[in-house]
């Protein structure tokens, strides 16, 4: 059943007034009460309907004025008796309630004489429910307030009985008022009961309270609704309570979901608003390298904003922008609080936020101007340290800070100040790792013309600093290893091994062993560093992968093996990319396990792309569609290596970051042309030696190096001569040069290799090599499946 219109109810006069003062509605009840119909009422200003003595509705004080002086209320709402002009002259007396409605004007309401009213039975039950501490209202089918007790008539701050007639929406002009209206038609239509919790600042009452509201129908013996009651229990202590909880609950999960300092800063302002506040600003402390924040503050203090919210869109309250950092003086909240040790609540009422402001006059305005009544600070600590300070103001929530206000601000600031703390130990940390971990890794690679090579090391986005590391060696021949490898685990540990790793590879590889036969040594390494860090107590076991390479320039050969790394992809010079099928071989640390290696023929001007499992594993997609990724990337090379490790990164890893860290080195492979390397099979006759230096000397002078010449025909006559005296046939010379280097090689077939010693005065022999290690740059020898090879690198350099 659908209520009549409000103005066609002749018991209650209704009229409406616009802001010029003239009538621009009459309902029946004001036709009835004061005799004019509503064609003769409406366009005539209200003041012609006033008696010879008027109210000066403006002050509101039921003073006598001149009738002339009718103004509008200066507020939302008037009451008060009121002297009407009948139509035929005579004068009414009535208790008038004015609303200003929004839209509308002025609506006057005259509620309805009791005679209208049927009077409620039983005297007792009623003085009962008059007096009751709830709440308490009905209405009859219209939805005419028909009783209210003492302790409703209270919380909308109007008298029990003149209201009564009067619609809930005539008392009110607040959103609530509405919806409370359209939810006692929907029990007076449905005749089911419904259960409203609120939490807000009744008209009469100066802070806000939480009501637990009950409206059921009332119905006659044939179980007809004639009508609704209201009935409301105060719960603002209960609801405090488990709104408080909820806060806490919520700080639980909501602050601390990163390691991250400034998100989780912001997290904490989030949290506080508007549960706690209408504006949060968070500021901390800078940290010093190695050093805690002292114990005792004295101002002027450096803070900076780290974050700040508020319930007000792009937050206009901020004066300060995050990442700013200023001097915060004596009298300031944020020093007041750090110096104080402990919370800080000042308001207006009390004195105290004007002398709190005079610091900064443009905080001062601010805060004049949105109208801050009410301003806390809280220091943040955790671990007996001072992070920094949290500042809670309040401009729209009108009641002021309260002690269990500030308990619970502590409560949440403190749960957020271990989550800060952790995250600011956790950055430090990585930081320590992170530079650690480039310390370790090369910072250029080397330029050979075995390769060209370009690389890229990325850290973990949320893991922290892990242990991948890559290299580029070059080796004696023209010769270059490339290596990459992944330490299990993460932080400044796996940095430390990575950096292990990488001298152990370095020195297996001056002393130029197979791929095969470095794996094997650095697993044994990774199993006696497993075995000390189980000695020392430290919890796990080590554990790597890594994959190897050797290149020939001169041979255009490659030698690969891997102990349980992916392995490479391969784009030869024109072709499409493929994943180079190696043994898998175990990961570093298992031990006894065997390694092999595969060798490649490679044509000038093929790309070989190493990289670690942290390019290809993620959770958006599978590894085989990330293998597709990268070799679709590195088909599109350019001629810039540099910008083909750009493209692959853009196409493999997402915005924020890998989850594990990532090092990828590409190399495009050189091959060293027939002209530059002479080799000469050499007879196992010392008086042979001179032929053989005359026609090293001939292939100098055909390279155009005759100014290396001296020096080389001594350093070959020594190696040969050597090799002819201790070697074992076939021997070989081999001379390689590029625009940097010579190298002379003698290779034989017999294991024994020789070692520099110092000779002494009287001996006859033993200055060989000696000799050769002050001629040349570097020399040394290296294990073949036939023998050795000995050899020494001239720089050209020197020779000029």
């Amino acid at each position: 059943m659908s209520p009549v219109d409000p103005f066609d109810d002749a018991s209650t006069a209704r009229a409406v007034i616009d802001d010029r003062g003239n009538v621009v509605r009459w309902g029946a009840g004001a036709r009835r009460l004061l005799g004019y119909e509503a064609a003769e009422a409406v366009g005539r200003p209200a003041a012609d309907f006033l008696a010879d003595i008027d109210i000066d509705i403006d002050a509101g004080t039921g003073t006598e004025a001149p009738a002339s002086t009718f103004a509008a209320p200066a507020g939302p709402r008037w009451s008060g008796s009121l002297a009407l002009r009948h139509r035929d002259g005579h004068t009414v007396s009535v208790w008038l309630l004015a609303l200003r409605r929004p839209t509308h004007g002025w609506q006057a309401v005259v509620p309805p004489a009791a005679a209208d009213l049927d009077p409620p039975d039983d005297a007792l039950t009623s003085a009962a429910m008059r007096q009751s501490p709830c709440p308490m209202l009905v209405c009859d089918r219209e939805l005419r307030l028909r009783w209210i007790n003492d302790r409703m008539a209270e919380l909308i701050d109007l008298p029990a009985h003149p209201v009564d007639g009067l619609r809930i929406t005539d008392i009110g002009v607040r959103h609530e008022n509405t919806e409370l209206e359209e939810q006692l038609s929907d029990v007076l239509a449905t005749g089911r009961p419904r259960d409203i919790e609120n939490y807000l600042r009744p008209s009469g009452l100066q802070n806000a309270s939480a009501h637990l509201t009950r409206i059921a129908p009332l119905t006659d013996a044939a179980g007809r609704v004639q009508g609704v009651c209201l009935t409301g229990h105060d719960f603002t202590e209960h609801y405090l309570a488990r709104e408080r909880l909820r806060l806490v609950n919520e700080a639980s999960l909501s602050i601390g979901t990163t390691l991250d300092v400034t998100r989780t800063a912001q997290e904490l302002a989030q949290v506080c608003v508007p549960a706690l506040a209408d504006f949060v600003s968070i500021d901390l402390l800078d940290p010093q390298d190695g050093v805690e924040p002292p114990a005792r503050f004295a101002p002027p203090l450096r803070l900076r904003r780290t974050a700040h919210h508020s319930v007000s869109p792009g937050t206009p309250e901020a004066v300060a922008e995050p990442g700013q950092a200023q001097d915060y003086p004596a009298g300031s909240p944020q020093a007041d609080s750090l110096v104080a040790g402990h919370s800080i609540v000042r308001t207006v009422a009390g004195g105290e936020l004007d002398a709190w402001l005079t610091w900064d006059t443009a905080r001062a305005a601010r805060v004049r101007e949105l109208g801050v009544h009410a301003t806390m600070s809280v220091p943040i600590q955790a671990r007996g340290v001072t992070l920094g300070v949290a500042v809670l103001t309040r401009f729209r929530r009108p009641d002021p800070f309260t002690p269990d206000d500030v308990l619970l601000a502590e409560e949440v600031t403190a749960r957020a100040a271990v989550c800060i703390d952790n995250a600011r130990r956790y950055s430090r940390e990585r930081e320590t790792a992170l530079a650690l971990q480039r310390s370790l890794l090369p910072r250029t690679l080397p330029r050979t013309a075995a390769v060209d090579a370009a690389s890229r090391y990325l850290p973990a986005a949320r893991a922290g600093v892990g242990g991948d590391w890559f290299d580029v060696i070059p080796l004696s021949g023209m010769r270059v290893a490339m290596v990459v490898g992944d330490v299990v685990g993460h932080g400044v540990q796996a940095s430390a091994t990575m950096g292990r790793l990488r001298t152990a590879v370095r020195t297996l590889a001056d002393i130029d062993l197979a791929p095969d036969e470095l794996l094997t040594h650095l697993d044994d390494l990774v199993v006696r560093l497993s075995e000390e860090a189980g000695a020392e107590g430290s919890p796990g076991e080590m554990g790597a992968t890594c994959l190897y390479a050797v290149y020939d320039p001169v041979s255009r050969r490659c030698v690969l093996a891997r102990a349980g790394h992916p392995p490479p992809v391969l784009l030869r010079a024109g072709g499409t990319p493929r994943q180079v099928e190696l043994p898998a071989g175990p990961p570093l640390g298992l031990g006894g396990l065997p390694f092999e290696s595969a060798e490649l023929q490679l044509a000038e001007g093929s790309v070989l792309a190493f990289y670690t499992d942290g390019l290809i594993e993620s959770r958006e997609r599978d590894v085989d569609a990330a293998q597709r990724l990268l070799s679709e990337a590195l088909a599109a090379q350019s001629d810039s290596l540099d910008e083909t490790c750009d493209r692959i990164l853009r196409t493999l890893l997402p915005p924020g970051g890998a989850a594990d860290d990532v090092a990828l080195l590409l190399a495009r492979t050189r091959g060293l042309p027939a002209s530059q390397v002479a080799t000469w099979e050499v007879p196992a006759d010392p008086a042979l030696v001179a032929p053989i230096r005359k026609q090293v000397v001939e292939q100098l002078s055909n390279w155009e190096l005759s100014e290396a010449s001296f020096t080389t025909e001594l350093v070959v006559s020594e190696l040969v001569t050597n090799a002819i005296r201790y070697g074992s046939r076939p021997i070989r010379l081999r001379l390689i040069h590029d625009t940097t280097t010579l190298i002379c090689e003698v290779s034989d077939d017999s294991h024994t290799a020789p070692h520099l010693r110092r000779a002494k005065t009287w001996d006859e022999g033993g200055r060989g090599l000696l000799l050769v290690a002050q001629l040349t740059q570097r020399w040394g020898s290296r294990h073949t499946p036939d023998g050795k090879t000995i050899w020494a690198e001239l720089s050209l350099f020197d020779e000029e």
